[in-house]
């Protein structure tokens, strides 16, 4: 069976509630790779005593660019995102554009909780049956220029 993996990303305010989320499923995330921008990552790290998650740089300074460079290279399963709706966020165009990337690729988003775990407990985190169709793009990347 391949193992799946997560990325996990929150904003400050919802870093908290992304920790205790995970802690809550500890059970499901133990046979899942994870990945996380680097504050989150950290919190994850010593809140869980998980050491094989994969930290990244934080959000702002390149973190969010380094997970959608994942889910471009088809490393990421499913992208766990909460975001703060309430609070503007300077890397604002990051956050679009790593939303972006995993909508291309076909990367189911979870941006709250509810949406995490309708997504953590469906039969296709662990049916190794079902993979979601990748996007042909051969058109676009075969497509001659002026």
């Amino acid at each position: 069976m391949a193992v799946k993996s997560v990325a996990l990303v929150a904003h400050d305010n919802k870093k908290r509630e992304l920790v205790d989320w995970v802690a809550e499923n500890q059970t499901r995330f133990a046979t899942l790779r994870l990945y996380a921008s680097g504050t989150t990552g950290r919190l994850l790290r010593e809140n869980l005593g998980r050491d094989d998650i994969t930290c990244l740089l934080s959000g702002p300074l390149g973190g969010d660019q380094q997970i959608g460079a994942k889910i471009a290279e088809g490393e990421i399963d499913l992208l766990v995102f909460f975001w703060d709706p309430l609070e503007p966020q300077p890397h604002d165009p990051d956050i679009k554009a790593l939303l972006r990337i995993a909508a291309l690729w076909n990367i189911p988003v979870a941006c709250n909780r509810a949406t995490a775990e309708f997504i953590l407990t469906s039969a296709y985190m662990t049916d190794d049956q079902h993979q979601p169709k990748k996007p042909d793009f051969s058109s676009y990347t075969g497509r001659s220029v002026n």
